[in-house]
């Protein structure tokens, strides 16, 4: 892993193709612009982790009635 310290307005790069540029830091949060071409698929951590996520439970054996009462379930405790 490699881990960069750099200021507003200042970039970095990832290979010859993509941009990445500091926009704002404040409040425990940076603002980050990645410039990568279209066929660049630039997803933030958690998206990529639902749609696993999605993919996993459409394959579950449960039918969709079974799935209900479990959650209901959940929610009683």
């Amino acid at each position: 892993m490699l881990i960069l310290q750099r200021k507003e307005g200042q970039s970095f790069m990832i290979g010859d193709r993509i941009v990445v540029t500091v926009q704002e830091i404040g409040q425990g949060r940076v603002r980050l612009s990645v410039d990568a071409p279209r066929d660049i698929a630039v997803l933030r951590t958690e998206l990529v982790e639902a749609q696993r996520e999605n993919r996993s439970a459409a394959q579950e054996k449960e039918s969709p009635i079974e799935l209900l009462h479990m959650l209901r379930g959940r929610n009683k405790k």
